[in-house]
């Protein structure tokens, strides 16, 4: 498998900080490419939410250069997201005594995605999300938030959530829960694209328009492929989205 990536993460029109980290790392290997793609969006005061994103986003970045060569010499996909389950619960833990220790609330959402041979595992904590795309936008991850719970309850309807006030309330987030509990997905890899984003990319447009812009087909190169994310960032911001607006666009081939 064949890897073309895009990257943005565009601060928006209100806030004066970016509080997501993105990461990419693409490698070539015995293996054929290999590839990590992460999205962490912080929360907190001041520029606290930044340091929570980044600190995560560092340790995964070293996780890929210190440790990544040797999962290659046995690849087991179930491994490796144990042992991003595992370092996702220590770095909350850290998190956490960093906030006790300044008085301060800070946490990020985690949503990566590493593809290895014709195989992905994804770890998600909170409300960033990964998404697959080939004849239909299909959503891989769960929503770890209030009204997500309450619409798989069915107490609340999909367009109640999308109005609802507590939309942004997180279950659980990397440095504010006392335990997290990553969600754990397998999967193969297909031909097609593959998208992660912060939820302030996704607020303000319609699952349509995220398709049509990112059908496959239209994603011939990376040129393409940016032009087609900077329209629905520009979308999004057009419509006042007051969050941050991080994507990666991953095309598979």
């Amino acid at each position: 498998m064949k890897f073309k990536i895009t990257v943005d993460s565009d601060v928006g029109i209100f806030k004066s900080i970016n509080q997501d980290s993105v990461l990419v790392k693409h490698a070539s290997t015995d293996l054929g490419e290999v590839v990590m793609a992460i999205i962490c969006d912080g929360m907190g005061g001041l520029q606290k939410g930044e340091l929570a994103s980044a600190t995560v986003v560092r340790a995964f970045s070293k996780w890929f250069e210190e440790e990544l060569p040797f999962e290659l010499n046995h690849v087991d996909m179930n491994v490796i997201g144990g042992k991003w389950t595992f370092l996702l619960k220590d770095l909350n833990l850290k998190l956490l005594e960093y906030s006790s220790r300044q008085g301060e609330s800070l946490g990020t959402t985690f949503s990566g995605i590493l593809f290895i041979e014709n195989q992905y595992v994804i770890v998600h904590v909170g409300d960033s999300r990964v998404y697959q795309i080939d004849s239909a936008l299909n959503q891989l991850t769960t929503d770890q938030t209030f009204v997500a719970r309450e619409v798989s309850k069915g107490n609340m309807t999909i367009e109640q959530a999308k109005v609802d006030k507590r939309r942004n309330l997180l279950l659980q987030c990397v440095g504010a829960s006392k335990v997290v509990e990553p969600q754990v997905l397998l999967g193969t890899t297909k031909k097609g694209a593959y998208m992660l984003c912060s939820d302030g990319f996704r607020h303000e447009i319609t699952e349509e328009e995220i398709y049509e812009s990112f059908i496959p087909k239209k994603l011939s190169n990376k040129k393409m492929m940016h032009k087609q994310m900077q329209y629905l960032i520009q979308q999004v911001k057009k419509r006042q989205e007051k969050d941050n607006i991080s994507v990666i666009l991953i095309k598979a081939e």
